[in-house]
């Protein structure tokens, strides 16, 4: 099996590999391009989006800066996902994230990870693996999701989480590490912020 083959497996592989950069370079030239794009150029970005992921939906919006290891090239996104300033993936495996899905600035998605044996990390041996992260999720500013890491649909990951342990659906989680605090309830679909009620047309609109 050749190193290459090694990304997708979480089997220990050498990153460094010439034919691995040699694909990862060609990511990344996509990704330089549509960093240096103009914010008037929402068509050229979409475009560049389409072409750098593995899969992404309609209705994506990633803000500039955006760092991927690959580029987005292994990423899969549903559409309707926004992500602000400075989304980090590392994107050495399969990040998967559902429709409607939002990121904060800053927040770290990292697949690849290295031996704690010291010769191993001294060689520069990596694994990697892959990332779940459910639909219409909020993950807050700074927060870093490690490999492995499964977030179920519609749960609230808080501003600077470290999350290192799977997160389930349709709660508020945060901390370092992130641990879960509470289930989404009935609460949530009277109040936005404290004690700041949703209004009363929007509740209605929307059948809350």
């Amino acid at each position: 099996m050749s190193e290459k083959d090694k990304l997708h497996t979480g089997e220990l592989y050498l990153p460094g590999d010439p034919e691995i950069l040699k694909r990862q370079t060609e990511c990344l030239e996509l990704l330089y391009d549509y960093n240096r794009t103009r914010p008037s150029e929402s068509e050229r970005r979409t475009s560049l989006l389409k072409e750098m992921f593995a899969e992404i939906g309609e209705g994506c919006y990633i803000e500039p800066p955006f760092h991927a290891n690959f580029g987005g090239a292994h990423c899969h996104f549903g559409k309707g996902i926004y992500a602000n300033f400075g989304l980090t993936l590392v994107d050495d495996t399969h990040i998967y994230v559902g429709d409607f899905t939002m990121f904060g600035p800053h927040v770290t998605v990292a697949t690849a990870g290295h031996p704690i044996c010291p010769p191993l990390r001294e060689r520069q041996y990596q694994y990697n693996m892959p990332v779940h992260i459910g639909k219409n999720c909020w993950i807050g500013a700074g927060a870093v999701i490690l490999p492995g890491v499964t977030v179920g649909d519609n749960t609230v990951i808080g501003a600077g989480s470290l999350v290192t342990k799977d997160i389930p659906a349709n709660v508020l989680a945060y901390g370092s590490p992130c641990r879960v605090q509470r289930e989404i309830g009935s609460r949530d679909r009277e109040f936005y912020f404290r004690d700041r009620r949703i209004p009363q047309e929007i509740i209605d609109e929307y059948g809350l």
